[in-house]
Formats: structure tokens, sequence, C-alpha cells
């Protein structure tokens, strides 16, 4: 082993003086266009964090008595230039706005129910309200105002949020610490204490859980990043590869292989060893992947300038992570870095400046639809800036127009926008949580 891990195991803490107001629904009309929801009570945001996990489960907003419902309740949750909203996932009804401070990240926790909001104290848990619970060869689902709690998972820089195996690992890019929780314990609402590994140098990072207690780590440091690594259940390193710089973002395939992004490639886990896919250019930087358990090919983004401040690709990666090749398809315009996602079925969809969804096949690279959703756009030029997003959540594809203050949603088997709601305010982040057992 060719580094040490700092394992640690810290007791929950206190947060005092943070009290949390509620934040509910307070207003609602519709009309052709799709829901329109306005107003709400504001909650109050923000906290010192000085360890691991900060206060409990005393959140405020969802403190009444939840209401038991006919089947798991799906609900979105998007960030705007000062808080949250969420939303019915079914209807776009506007169920809760929340007021937090600053830019936000958001992030779903895996199970169902909790999303993870990224603040400068740490990874926030907000309750989105819904969620199920096993009872013998049924389950029941329930529902209850949506929750920004009082837990914070104090980190240093808050980073990506990995949901896989059961686990979920928090990376916290100022510190390099990783903090893993079951992903089932969140869901009823008493949120653990994670176990908590350091590596040795902080950095712009992502870790993923692997069976058998394995994580899954990239490798590098403030300056420079140029590998991963896999440690087992004793912290003990299983195997490293050092041949993917620039590495950034993850994406799980078929067969519980991993991929992660390279600027001259992607570099798979198969479960036992490290494998190198170059690109076909000798710069071919690979930054953002979406896949699919269900699919070997991996969809990727794909630029080749390594000097352009923005640069704008019109080519996309089709990755096979079980045959090693990659195949690239120009799409004949634009996208950014929220314009991919995994459609119901594994399709490759790309949410072009032309304002197509682009449906791809992942395994021919053959384009098989391009839905008109929004109207044509140009990505900004800074990277937190609102811009069209789309996101995937069962069945259904939801495309955001921030400039109208609009959300569609999109039927890939109609290849039509079936509703369209206007917001209280422009969506920039988009995340869900099915109220299911996940």
């Amino acid at each position: 082993m060719n580094s040490q891990l700092a394992i640690e195991r810290r007791r929950l803490g206190t947060l005092v003086g943070v009290s949390m107001t509620a934040a509910v629904f307070a207003a609602a009309c519709s009309n052709e266009s799709g829901a329109i929801q306005e107003g709400g009570a504001e909650s109050p945001a923000g906290a010192e964090a000085t360890s691991d996990v900060i206060g409990g489960n005393d959140a405020g907003p969802g403190t009444e008595a939840p209401q038991e419902a006919a089947g798991p309740q799906a609900r979105l949750v998007a960030t705007y230039d000062g808080g949250l909203m969420t939303l019915d996932a079914d209807t776009l009804e506007v169920l809760d706005t929340t007021e937090m401070p600053g830019f936000l990240r958001v992030n779903p926790a895996g199970d169902g129910r909790n999303v993870f909001v990224s603040t400068p104290e740490g990874f926030r848990v907000y309750d989105a309200g819904t969620w199920s619970e096993p009872h013998g060869d049924h389950s029941h689902s329930y529902v209850q105002s949506p929750a920004l709690t009082d837990t914070v998972y104090s980190a240093e820089e808050p980073g990506h949020v990995v949901a896989h195996e059961g686990k979920t690992v928090l990376f916290s890019d100022g510190d390099g610490r990783m903090q893993t929780v079951t992903t089932e314990d969140m869901r009823d609402g008493d949120y653990p204490e994670p176990e908590t590994a350091v590596a040795d140098e902080p950095h712009h990072g992502v870790a993923v859980a692997l069976p058998g207690g394995s994580v899954l780590m990239t490798t590098g440091d403030a300056d420079s990043r140029n590998g991963a690594k896999v440690i087992d259940a004793n912290h003990a390193e299983v195997a490293s590869t050092e041949e993917c710089p620039g590495v950034h973002g993850e994406a799980p395939a078929a067969g519980g292989r991993i991929a992660l992004g390279c600027e001259d490639g992607i570099v798979v886990w198969d479960g036992e060893r490290f494998t190198k896919i170059d690109a076909p250019d000798a710069y071919g930087r690979i930054g953002n992947q979406k896949g699919s358990e269900d699919s070997a090919v991996v969809l990727g983004d794909y630029k080749v300038d390594p000097d352009a401040e923005l640069e704008r690709p019109e080519r996309i990666s089709l990755t096979n992570t079980e045959t090693g090749t990659m195949r690239l398809v120009d799409l004949g315009t634009s996208y950014s870095f929220r314009s991919l996602e995994r459609g119901p079925g594994g399709e490759a969809l790309i949410l072009g400046t032309d304002g197509a969804l682009h449906v791809i096949d992942p395994d021919s690279g053959v384009e098989t639809d391009a839905v008109e959703v929004i109207d044509e756009w140009r990505e900004p030029a800074e990277w937190q800036e609102a811009r069209p997003t789309v996101f995937t959540m069962g069945e259904t594809v939801y495309v955001s127009e921030p400039e109208k203050k609009l959300l569609h949603e999109v039927d890939l088997a109609s290849g039509e926008v079936t509703q369209t709601a206007l917001l209280p305010h422009a969506p920039n982040e988009l995340t869900g949580v099915s109220g299911d057992i996940d």
C-alpha cells in the first residue's frame, strides 16, 4: 500500500442556536401551460460546522404527522438564486420554497427521500418529505412538508456525492475527507454518523462504494489529479492506476463497472483491475459522464482544446466499458455539462443548444429522435450560472428553461412535451427523489 488512510469515527455534535422555521407552500393556481405556484414561507439557513455531523432531526418544517399516500410520491428539488424549490414530480406543482443564501448544489442521497445541499458548512440534509417503508411483502408510502433539516455533514469545500452498493459517499475537496453512510439508514430521518476516511492529499475528487466494503477513490492533490485506486474493507490498497490525467467524474455501467473520465479517454474499474480506454485524440477530455447499470456504454462529453477557457463541443462520446471501445457522435449542435442524461431505457440523452433533446441509441450511436423542447440557448461563460438542464426520474424526463422560469415534462415514447410549468424562480440545478424504497 503506497498511501495511508486515516480512519476516524466522530461522535455526533450538537448545533446550537439554529432555529428552523417552517417553509410551506402558500398559494397555487394553474393555467393551460401547466401548474404555476408562487409564495411560501421562508426558512433561514446557515450554521457553523464543527464536527462530522452537526445537529439532529429537529427539522421544523416536516415535523407534523406524516400522511399515508396511495403509493410512492416522487418529488423534484430545484435550486434557484437564493434558495430551493420542491415540486410534485407528477403535477409539477410547487410544494415548497425555502430561502438559502449563496450558490447551492444538490445531490440525491440515494434513499428516495433526502437530498444533500452543498453549503459553505458542508453537506446539509434536505428532507423532501416523501418516502416508503417496507412491510412484509409490500410497502407503505408517506408524505409530509419538505424540511431543511439542521443536520450538516461538515465538509471543507463539499464536492461529489455518490450512492452505490447501498452506501452513500460524500467527498470533501478541501480536506480530502470521504464520509460514508449506509444509504437506507438516511430514510427514517435519524441521520447516521459517518465513517470517515482521509486521503493523503486534498483534491477535487470523487469516491464510490464497492461490494464487500471496498472503496474506489480518485488520487491527486490541489495542483493535479492523475489516477485512482481501490482499497478493501481493511483499508489496504487493492489496485491503482496513474493513467488518468485530470481525472474527473464517475459513472456506473453494467457488470458492476465504474468509469472515470480523463483528459485522454476513460479508465474503467471492472471489479478486479483498472483498464484504460484511449480517446482518438491526444487530448480528448471526458469530464462529465452519465451511466446506466443496465448498459455497458457510458455517455460522456468530449473536448479537444486544452487551452480553451470555455469549449462548446458538438461531439459526445459513447464508451463501451465491456469491449473497451469509444465512439464519437457529432450532434451538429453544442451542449453543456448539464445537458447529459440517460433515458428510462438507457437511451443517451443530450439537450442541445438548438433547444432539442437528442435521443441516441448508446450501442449504435444512431440518433433515433430529436424532441423540440425549448428555445435555442447559449451556454453561459460561468459554470455556476443557470442554464437549461435535463434530468430523468423513473419513466419521465424533465427539462428546465431558466430564462423563462419554465420546467417541461417530456415523454420519450411519444416524442412530445406533455406538461409545462411556470415556476416562481428561475431553476438552476435539478434533482429528485422517488419516494420509493430505492
